[in-house]
């Protein structure tokens, strides 16, 4: 029996060979190097459901025989250069060359119409989608061709003037009157104690109004140092500013009174800086100029404070009046102020003025001083 067994051992592993051709459609095909077939992972036909095995005579009347490389349409993946797969590996066709493929190929969208899809947000639907809304026709080209006033086409032009001139007198041209008591306030300081009043009010509307103005300085153990009186007319030029003219007269106890022609300019600076600038033309000749400037810096709904800044110049030298050439006088000062009501606020502050140039010769030459501080106590209101 082992002797039988020995010689038959040759006839069973020729057998074995045989049916594992079989079982193997690329058998005798020249294939790149791959890895061990131990590892599924490895091999691009893991997990592909094979045909079963025939018996050896129609499974392969040519197995065995050494055959040249077949078409592509027996084995798509045949002749591909495969790399070295990676433990793991999900893709089987990872590394292959496609640059010899279609778009249709490499993109499955390729070809795709694509042009009405939003890269936006989504289109949610307004009011002006409502069915229920009536629609809304553009305009005519001819609607806006026509006048200002389309009225104006109906009834005409001379008579719509005359309507709105009615109107905005019936309804915008409105008279109003105000008082405006800007500084009632006594001052303390080495010069001894002062007073000082800053008044002013007009009448009429929005665009033309009848200005006065009223300033004056005294000593409360002497008597009045000067006064003066203006009566203006006054246009708004811009919606902040208004064109002031009219005349001035001054008030002085131990001098010679004057009148003046005044033109000015008084309204809102930006950032809201109050600006009153005015040139004054004596009947003597003489030119000189005034500017004020205030600000209302508000700490509280209540609380403000207001920098206040002017500054006098002369065209020439007034000996009379102790006003020298060039800019003659500054005064800066600060107030605080507590508004019980908008229309009254009293107020305490400080104030610092310097005479310049002539003018602080003049004051110095009789024995006064050219340059003070005064704290001060004071009103603000308004009806």
């Amino acid at each position: 029996m082992s002797r039988l067994a020995v010689a038959l051992a040759p006839l069973v592993l020729a057998v074995s060979a045989f049916s594992a051709q079989a079982q193997d459609t690329h058998t005798g095909h020249t294939m790149p190097a791959t890895a061990a077939p131990a590892r599924p992972a490895q091999d691009p036909h893991a997990g592909h459901v094979m045909p079963p095995a025939q018996t050896p005579p129609a499974a392969d009347p040519h197995a065995g025989h050494r055959m040249p490389a077949q078409p592509a349409p027996v084995d798509p993946q045949a002749g591909h250069q495969m790399p070295a797969a990676t433990p793991g590996q999900a893709d089987p066709h990872a590394g292959h060359d496609m640059s010899a493929m279609s778009p249709a190929q490499t993109d499955p969208h390729a070809g795709h119409d694509m042009s009405t899809m939003s890269m936006g947000p989504p289109n949610v639907a307004t009011s002006a989608d409502n069915p229920g809304r009536p629609p809304e026709d553009p305009l005519p080209p001819a609607a806006l061709a026509g006048p200002v006033h389309a009225a104006d086409l109906v009834f005409g032009a001379e008579a719509m003037a005359a309507s709105r001139r009615t109107l905005i007198h019936e309804n915008g041209d409105v008279r109003t009157t105000a008082v405006i008591l800007d500084r009632l306030e006594a001052g303390f300081g080495d010069g001894g104690e002062t007073y000082l009043w800053d008044v002013q009010g007009w009448t009429g509307g929005d665009i033309n109004r009848f200005w006065w103005k009223s300033e004056g300085e005294g000593d409360f153990n002497g008597a009045l140092e000067d006064a003066e009186v203006q009566a203006l007319y006054s246009r708004a030029v811009t919606p902040f500013w208004d064109l002031q003219a009219g005349v001035r007269q001054d008030f002085r106890p131990d001098g010679e009174d004057t009148t003046h022609l005044v033109l000015g300019l008084q309204g809102l600076a930006p950032h809201w800086w109050e600006v009153d600038a005015a040139a004054f033309l004596s009947t003597d000749g003489d030119l000189t100029a005034r500017v004020e400037a205030e600000y209302d810096q508000r700490i509280t709904q209540r609380l403000i404070l207001q920098p206040r800044l002017e500054i006098d110049a002369s065209a020439s030298d007034i000996p009379e009046l102790e006003i020298g050439w060039g800019v003659s006088s500054v005064e800066a000062g600060l107030r605080l102020r507590y508004e019980f009501r908008k229309e009254f606020a009293p107020y305490v502050g400080v104030e610092w003025s310097r005479a310049l140039g002539d003018t602080a010769g003049y004051i110095e030459a009789r024995g006064g001083e050219a340059e003070d501080i005064r704290f001060i106590v004071g009103l603000k209101a308004w009806f």
